[in-house]
């Protein structure tokens, strides 16, 4: 589903501040993957989330998604594969719309928007049904703005948003950093219920090492631009949450 060869990113070259964030990296990520991504500060997991984005682009090797090569394609024309759901729960959501209309534009993320959003009662009771699935009450608020609601209120709102138009992708950039705990859980268990009901490719990158052990499929752990672990199938599954922490001792 994506596939990366030999892919390198450098900021600031032959500058006293040069960094070498991504170090010829090939990695295949199979479709319906689900791929956790963990490493200290620096290791280049962020700089890995955004050549796939398209935010940035790499200075050398190839990037393809679905067969296509994407390698110089910027973000805004990636959309037709991926969704994205920010660090900052005040990312990806127009905050003086209503959930309904914020459902709306997410609908046609892909599509030209015309004058109007285009919201009719189908549609209402579609949105209503898919916010109950959280738990959080918020079915029948859907006429209040988004910028009212609590940040893990916006984050799992934002990932249902995330399949509402045509998806292949789902990366997942730290969802749950700046939530309490309460929230976080419901929006990984949203995110992997997602995951699953659509058989989405989804790339997560975390600190969170409960997080990083309890989701995904594959996990990779990164370290000065390059790949230090790399386990999937039965080596994933027989995978300790004591082993994990022992890759940062």
């Amino acid at each position: 589903m994506i596939t990366i060869t030999d892919v390198h990113k450098i900021f600031n070259k032959g500058k006293a501040n040069q960094v070498n964030a991504v170090n010829g990296i090939s990695l295949e990520i199979k479709n319906g993957e689900f791929l956790v991504i963990v490493g200290s500060n620096g290791s280049g997991k962020t700089t890995m989330l955004n050549l796939i984005a398209g935010s940035v682009l790499p200075d050398k090797g190839t990037i393809s998604i679905d067969n296509a090569d994407v390698t110089k394609l910027p973000d805004y024309k990636r959309g037709q594969w991926i969704a994205r759901v920010f660090q900052n729960p005040l990312s990806g959501t127009a905050p003086d719309l209503s959930i309904l209309d914020n459902f709306r534009l997410a609908s046609l993320r892909t599509k030209t928007k015309g004058l109007s959003v285009g919201v009719n009662d189908v549609f209402k009771k579609q949105v209503q049904e898919k916010v109950a699935s959280l738990g959080m009450g918020l079915q029948d608020k859907i006429d209040q703005p988004m910028g009212t609601l609590s940040g893990g209120q916006r984050q799992a709102l934002t990932l249902l948003m995330s399949v509402m138009d045509s998806c292949k992708v789902l990366l997942l950039d730290e969802p749950t950093a700046a939530l309490d705990p309460r929230s976080a859980d419901v929006v990984m268990r949203t995110a992997d219920t997602l995951i699953r009901d659509f058989n989405l490719t989804a790339v997560f990158i975390t600190h969170n090492l409960k997080d990083a052990f309890n989701y995904g499929t594959r996990i990779i752990q990164m370290g000065e631009g390059g790949i230090i672990n790399d386990l999937s199938g039965t080596e994933r599954a027989s995978l300790k949450q004591n082993d994990l922490f022992d890759w940062f001792a």
